[in-house]
């Protein structure tokens, strides 16, 4: 073997194994195609986003790789294992490598929160103290409040110290922050952040494309059981041409609405994406696009309703793709 040759052995073989790797993922249920021909692969280290609308088929692929559905066809790799059948000591051990957290957490009302953090570490042989996992999630002060006594964020923080317990090295999240408000969202989001920091591997499901801008190092969109976009935050919004994005709706009864191609001719529109109660324009320079739509409105003789101007996201991207908002998905 020359010089070369093993240096590029040596290098392939240092590389660390990612912490998620599955291909041709397939799930159905009777006629409904859940996960159509997933293909993932997640670096140790990142936090990993699975973007779409509830139906989309995040769910039914992260209970895969959780090891808690069987596929139909597939295979999936998890910190370098795979998951056999049964429950034996090769699953177990995997398991207790992982933090799962379920879209719908049931805990016990009558427990109170330290008694919870309690329960769940004694499910494993290695584990923070219940002063570290409470610490990590801001709860100290709840310690004795039973969890029925909880709000909606501090019930989920308890949720997310059950999957952080074990000292996991990767975390599994099921849109933790649905139902949550802002405040109690971005202290969720903190609970990642400082995870995250110790050199722990996120995957997160989430429908809030907020989310997924802050805390994703890369996303998938998925749609109807398939990934339909895959790269960075940025990439994707690059990938519609422009940063931002004007929407405006006409008043009924006044003049008459512009036609596509006279807002794709606008000066600095790149895209013209009508839908029913409004047009939205994929733009790059707003301060010459928004002039030209106002004077060609009013050659037509039409009255605005609405007209609002945005930097792109990832919801914009979803549109492109699909034609639908996410809310209407």
């Amino acid at each position: 073997m020359s010089a070369v040759e093993a240096g590029r052995l040596h290098a392939a073989s240092s590389r660390p194994v990612p912490a998620v790797r599955c291909t041709g993922l397939v799930k159905r249920y009777a006629d409904v195609v859940a996960v159509d021909g997933i293909d993932l692969t997640i670096e140790t280290g990142e936090c990993f986003g699975l973007l779409g609308p509830n139906g989309a088929g995040k769910t039914t692929t992260i209970e895969i790789l959780e090891g808690l559905t069987v596929p139909d066809t597939g295979s999936v790799e998890v910190l370098g294992m795979r998951w056999g059948k049964g429950e034996g000591a090769a699953n177990q051990a995997l398991r207790e490598r992982l933090g799962i957290q379920l879209q719908e957490t049931q805990l016990a009302d009558k427990l109170t929160v330290e008694e919870t953090v309690r329960l769940f570490r004694s499910f494993y042989r290695k584990s923070h103290t219940v002063e570290e996992v409470l610490a990590l999630v801001e709860l100290e002060e709840k310690r004795k409040a039973w969890v029925v006594k909880l709000s909606g964020g501090q019930k989920q923080r308890l949720a997310v110290a059950c999957a952080l317990v074990s000292r996991p090295e990767l975390l599994f999240l099921d849109e933790p922050t649905t139902g949550l408000d802002p405040q109690s969202r971005r202290q969720l989001w903190e609970v990642i952040g400082r995870f995250r920091a110790q050199g722990g591997t996120v995957l997160l499901t989430t429908h809030y494309m907020e989310e997924a801008e802050r805390l994703c190092d890369r996303v998938a969109i998925m749609d109807h059981g398939k990934v339909i976009a895959l790269d960075s935050t940025p990439r994707l919004i690059a990938s519609l041409g422009a940063e931002h994005v004007v929407e405006f709706a006409l008043a009924g009864g006044a003049g008459s609405a512009p036609e596509a191609a006279e807002l794709a001719a606008l000066p600095g529109v790149r895209s013209v994406r009508p839908s029913i109660d409004r047009t939205a324009l994929t733009v790059t320079e707003v301060h010459r696009a928004v002039p030209a739509l106002m004077a060609l409105l009013e050659r037509r003789n039409a009255e605005l309703s609405m007209l609002t101007t945005h930097h792109a996201t990832l919801e914009d991207v979803f549109v492109s793709l699909t034609g639908r908002q996410l809310r209407d998905a």
